[in-house]
């Protein structure tokens, strides 16, 4: 293996050695991934600052440049292999890469756009119609329970009302507003 490797001309020993490298960074990259580890550990490149509310599209990280440099490798052999010039091995080896780069940017970017944080906004509830589930005081004399279907759950919340009546269990509600501590003001729906 190693008289193939040293009888090879420059130009191909560059590329190969990109490429060989390349991939066992990749494959170490992936493994350390599906085993639950993260290349982060390494040494942290593709940290988002904390106080950062940019944009979420990070063209240059680790493992893009990781995939860069694995297909860049990859096509320069294919086209040295090929017979192309030197010139054109170069520009195309430049585009694969360059094109992997742009593939895995944006798959990371989707995906990161499908992470939930999960914190319930009680703001989201304005407007919601529910139903009552403990009975609310008139006048808010007393909080009683309300089901209301907020970012796709339905959830029982505390609820008060400004109405001159109690609110019974199995009334048909609609969330007017939200107190700041998340107690929802409801009123009758006709």
């Amino acid at each position: 293996m190693t008289d193939w490797y040293l009888n090879l001309e420059l130009f191909s020993k560059i590329y190969w050695s990109i490429a060989l490298l390349g991939s066992v960074i990749f494959l170490i990259t992936m493994v350390s991934t599906f085993i639950g580890g993260d290349v982060d550990d390494i040494g942290d490149v593709d940290a988002d600052i904390d106080a950062d509310t940019g944009i979420g599209f990070q063209f240059i990280t680790f493992k893009n440049l990781v995939g860069f440099f694995t297909l860049f490798g990859w096509s320069g052999i294919a086209c040295i292999d090929a017979g192309f010039s030197k010139p054109l091995t170069i520009i195309i080896s430049v585009i694969c890469g360059l094109i992997m780069m742009s593939i895995m940017a944006a798959m990371f970017f989707y995906m990161n756009k499908l992470n939930d944080s999960g914190t319930l906004d009680f703001k989201n509830s304005v407007n919601a119609i529910g139903e009552v589930y403990l009975t609310v005081g008139a006048n808010r004399s007393s909080m009683g329970k309300a089901h209301v279907k907020i970012q796709g759950a339905l959830r029982e919340l505390d609820a008060l009302t400004d109405a001159s009546t109690d609110l019974k269990s199995g009334t048909v509600i609609k969330v007017k507003s939200v107190t700041e501590n998340g107690i929802l003001i409801i009123e009758q729906l006709n």
